[in-house]
């Protein structure tokens, strides 16, 4: 199966998502670990569609999701790097975008290692909770936390 630019963007404009998670661990500088990442979920019948993605972006797992659902998910930085750039030169056309402008600045904060500071994080965080749809009290919550400690 091979896929266009123009079949990418709008696949992912109906199916994809732009997540970035944060997590309290005590080993990384600043006490969490943010996890960026990039995924589709589809049906088992459409898995193919999941391995022709991984294919196009040269990246990524596909596993199973749930019972009949099965993703593509790119978590790996470099790899991220590179979503962000066809996505770039290839905008989404609905409000994903948004959400796409958040993730890709997080992408770059990462690669210059601010998400290693505490100021950094609190950018992050503030990004967060502004993306997707649904409340974020995990992201409220760290940032409070970030912002409350000296």
């Amino acid at each position: 199966m091979d896929l266009t630019s123009d079949w990418v963007v709008g696949f992912t404009d109906g199916e994809g998502c732009f997540y970035v998670g944060i997590n309290r661990h005590p080993e990384m500088s600043a006490g969490y670990q943010v996890l960026p990442e990039f995924r589709i979920v589809q049906h088992k019948r459409d898995i193919q569609v999941l391995y022709a993605l991984k294919r196009f972006f040269q990246a990524g797992v596909v596993r199973q999701n749930n019972e009949d659902r099965f993703e593509l998910r790119i978590r790996k930085l470099d790899s991220l790097e590179k979503v962000v750039d066809f996505f770039e030169k290839h905008p989404l056309k609905t409000k994903k975008n948004v959400d796409f402008q958040h993730f890709s600045r997080v992408i770059r904060w990462m690669k210059e290692g601010k998400h290693l500071t505490k100021e950094g994080l609190i950018q992050i965080a503030q990004l967060v909770r502004e993306m997707n749809t649904g409340e974020k009290p995990q992201a409220e919550a760290i940032l409070q936390e970030l912002q409350s400690t000296g």
